[in-house]
C-alpha cells in the first residue's frame, strides 16, 4: 500500500471510531508495525490533522476536520449495494425509493472503472417472497416523529385481536424479513415495548415532545434486553 493511501486509510479508520482506538489496532488492520503507524500519526500531526492521544491510550480524530472528497473501493461498494438493496425490498415505500434513489447518487460520482461493481454486481440481497404484512398507517411519517422525538397515539391490536389505544415514545424502527417493529416508551404501560407496524391502525402524531433524549431512551432500552439475556 503506498503510503498516500495508508494516511488515507488511518484517517478513516480514526473517522469510523468514537472513542480512543489504539496503534495496535489501527496497525493490524493497516497490515503494518506499531511503530509505523505512531510514525504517521506524528506526520499528519505535524501537517494539522487534529489527531489526540498518546501511545498505549489511544487516538481520536478532532471534531471538524475535512477529508479528501469521499470515494469508494469495491468493497464498499458492494457492501452498501447489499444493503440497499435489502431496504428496496423490504422497508416501506418512501424508504424504499430513497435506497433505489442512492444508489443513482452514487453511480453518478464513481468513476468509471467502478461503475460496474455498481451497476453489474457480484453480490445482491434476495427478494424476499411473500412481503411484508400491509400497513394501515403511514410509515414515513412514524420515521419522522423518531427522529423529532414527538409523541404518537396509536390504535393497535395485539396478536390476539385485542385493541387497545396507546401513546408511546417511539425510539427506533427495526426492519425485519416479515415485520417493522416500533420500539417505544409505553406511557400506558410504563415501561419499553415493541409494536408492529402491520398492527397499528391509526398512528396520531402530537405536536408535543417526549422529555429527555432519544440517546439516553434507547440506551435504557438496551440495558433492559441485555438485563433480559443475562436472566
Amino acid at each position: 500500500m503506498r503510503r498516500a493511501d495508508r494516511l488515507l486509510q488511518l484517517l478513516q479508520i480514526l473517522r469510523r471510531h468514537r472513542r480512543p482506538v489504539t496503534a495496535s489496532v489501527i496497525a493490524d488492520e493497516l497490515e503494518v508495525c506499531v511503530r509505523t503507524v505512531y510514525r504517521d500519526i506524528a506526520g499528519l500531526a505535524g501537517e494539522g490533522v487534529p489527531i489526540r492521544g498518546e501511545a498505549g491510550i489511544g487516538y481520536v480524530l478532532g471534531e471538524g476536520y475535512d477529508l479528501p472528497p469521499l470515494m469508494f473501493n469495491a468493497d464498499e461498494i458492494e457492501a452498501m449495494l447489499v444493503g440497499l438493496r435489502w431496504v428496496e425490498a423490504r422497508a416501506d415505500a418512501s424508504l424504499s425509493r430513497a435506497a433505489r434513489d442512492v444508489v443513482a447518487k452514487i453511480g453518478d460520482i464513481l468513476p468509471k472503472h467502478l461503475k460496474p461493481v455498481l451497476f453489474e454486481p457480484a453480490v445482491d440481497a434476495p427478494r424476499f417472497s411473500p412481503p411484508p404484512p400491509e400497513e394501515s398507517i403511514d410509515v414515513a411519517a412514524l420515521r419522522a416523529a423518531i427522529r423529532e422525538r414527538r409523541k404518537v397515539a396509536i390504535s393497535y391490536h395485539d396478536e390476539q385481536g385485542r385493541a387497545s389505544r396507546r401513546v408511546i415514545w417511539p425510539l427506533a424502527l427495526g426492519y425485519f424479513e416479515m415485520s417493522r417493529i416500533v420500539v417505544a416508551w409505553c406511557e400506558l404501560r410504563g415501561d419499553f415495548r415493541h409494536f408492529r407496524t402491520d398492527r397499528m391502525r391509526k398512528a396520531e402524531i402530537f405536536h408535543q415532545r417526549y422529555p429527555g433524549t432519544r440517546a439516553k431512551l434507547l440506551a435504557r432500552w438496551r440495558g433492559t434486553i441485555d438485563e433480559g439475556r443475562a436472566a
